[in-house]
């Protein structure tokens, strides 16, 4: 089975594309983290974990959930990453996190797809978009046959130190939502709220007035409400006020 967690369509794409090719379900994990959800699962197929890469680690949201979820049935684990550039030693601590579960760890593997990650990087314009799709698509189906020939994912050397120095500071000094507001073209149509994975989103005002989109403290900075927002109304600080928002321009 293929759970996977993605904020704008790039580890959904990367995970459907492995199932289309393996004929295993995808299933995705959204509704669980949003509800906290960590009810047993059980496949007879290999497990594929596809998230993308968060300051070179996976986000912590999921992997604190397969630490706290009884996966049951097959016990091989495989890890697929997306990133806009490098994993660095993310492939160290998804071996840990297997090795805590009591799973068989099959190794991880890198895809390198569009920059989403707004609040600090451009995102690429569509045309560029489609093209770094279309280069990951071979990667992508690689993957899928290595897994179903049951061969180990290439495994990533090093980086340890610079992932866990990177994660850190990304997570003690950089996750905060603080710098999320509203612009004018707001209509309050809750698209935000719907695609928040922590539930850290709501509307603030009474039915009938002009509402408006609030952020509680939770965020883990998938940048799913900026750049899913359908009118462009979302912005972190001040520097994303020229950049294209990103979603995946492609969809199995």
């Amino acid at each position: 089975m293929i759970l996977y967690f993605s904020g704008t369509g790039n580890s959904e794409y990367v995970a459907k594309r492995i199932a289309q090719r393996t004929g295993d379900e995808a299933l995705n994990l959204f509704d669980r983290l949003r509800t906290d959800d960590h009810s047993e699962l059980s496949s007879e197929t290999p497990w594929v974990i596809v998230t993308p890469t968060y300051a070179w680690q996976m986000p912590h949201i999921v992997r604190d959930w397969l630490l706290s979820t009884k996966l049951t049935g097959d016990k091989r684990i495989y890890f697929v990453l997306t990133c806009g550039t490098s994993i660095a030693g993310a492939g160290i601590y998804a071996k840990a996190v297997a090795s805590q579960m009591g799973m068989d760890y099959k190794g991880t593997a890198p895809v390198v797809m569009p920059e989403n990650y707004i609040a600090m990087f451009n995102t690429p314009e569509q045309d560029k978009a489609l093209e770094i799709v279309d280069r990951a698509e071979e990667k992508i189906d690689r993957i899928a046959e290595n897994i179903n020939e049951e061969v180990y994912l290439e495994e990533i050397g090093g980086g340890r130190l610079q992932s866990m120095i990177m994660n850190w500071g990304f997570y003690k000094f950089i996750i905060a939502d603080r710098k999320f507001h509203n612009n004018e073209n707001c209509t309050a149509c809750g698209q935000c709220v719907k695609v928040c994975p922590t539930e850290n989103i709501y509307l603030d005002g009474p039915e009938g007035s002009k509402r408006h989109p609030v952020w509680s403290g939770r965020c883990i900075h998938c940048m799913a409400c900026i750049n899913r927002c359908p009118f462009q109304a979302i912005e972190y600080g001040s520097s994303t006020e020229t950049k294209e928002r990103y979603r995946c321009p492609r969809t199995v």
